[in-house]
């Protein structure tokens, strides 16, 4: 696939991996669309971008609401006429013991782990059949693999965006030629921890500060080498660790 020129939605680009992964990709001549809740800093990005010469559009949206991923869709068809990608960055991770039940922070992570990345596929994959030509990545984490203290329903969410992603694959590349990856990275250096209200986790967590963790560069970095292959090539799962992370 050759990313210059291509269209590309990204969600959850406000910060993080997906803010990274715009630049990324902006950088490389793709079209992108930033979509999250914050629109100041979509349009600090937007600015970034135009200013090295990238192309981005601005669409507000929440995506565990079906209308919005629709708006999203209908924005992009608009201004571009097509969609190429598809990157499903959007999460939270609010991790905790079971015994607290913090049950409003397991329904939010289910909303927008895992109903996010539904919605997202929803909205976008009749535009992708209809070209018989495309690519989706979902990014799922390490933590679909093993569990760690706290993460019962963070990893649980990851381990379904994992399989959904291969179910996907599955179902959509022999067929459509609509490729599928699931990007799997262990700790990042972004904004995730900061939705975590648990204390005993929080202190626990302390010692990871001491670790030289990814940074989100690296994932966008991992996600372009995934668009970047040619189109008889499927990277299902990348699978990424800090040097120092067990």
């Amino acid at each position: 696939m050759n990313i210059e020129n291509s269209v590309i939605i990204i969600t959850g680009a406000s910060s993080g991996i997906g803010r990274a992964t715009a630049k990324q990709l902006a950088g490389q001549g793709a079209k992108v669309v930033i979509t999250a809740r914050r629109e100041e800093e979509l349009k600090e990005l937007k600015e970034e971008i135009e200013y090295h010469k990238g192309d981005a559009l601005i669409v507000v949206g929440d995506v565990t609401k079906k209308e919005d991923f629709a708006k999203i869709v209908s924005a992009t068809l608009e201004k571009y006429g097509t969609i190429d990608v598809l990157v499903n960055n959007a999460g939270l991770m609010p991790l905790s013991y079971i015994k607290n039940l913090k049950t409003e922070e397991w329904e939010k992570m289910v909303d927008v782990n895992i109903k996010g990345v539904l919605n997202g596929v929803a909205a976008v994959l009749p535009t992708l059949i209809e070209k018989n030509k495309g690519h989706i990545v979902n990014i799922s984490s390490t933590a679909a693999y093993q569990y760690f203290p706290g993460g019962a329903v963070y990893c649980a969410t990851k381990a379904a965006v994992k399989m959904f992603s291969e179910g996907l694959r599955q179902e959509l590349a022999p067929k459509h030629s609509i490729n599928v990856t699931s990007i799997e990275p262990g700790a990042v250096g972004t904004n995730l921890m900061d939705t975590i209200t648990d204390e005993e986790i929080l202190n626990q967590l302390s010692g990871m500060k001491d670790m030289t963790m990814l940074e989100s560069e690296d994932i966008a970095e991992a996600i372009s080498y995934a668009l970047s292959q040619p189109d008889r090539v499927n990277i299902n799962d990348v699978y990424i660790m800090p040097s120092e992370q067990q």
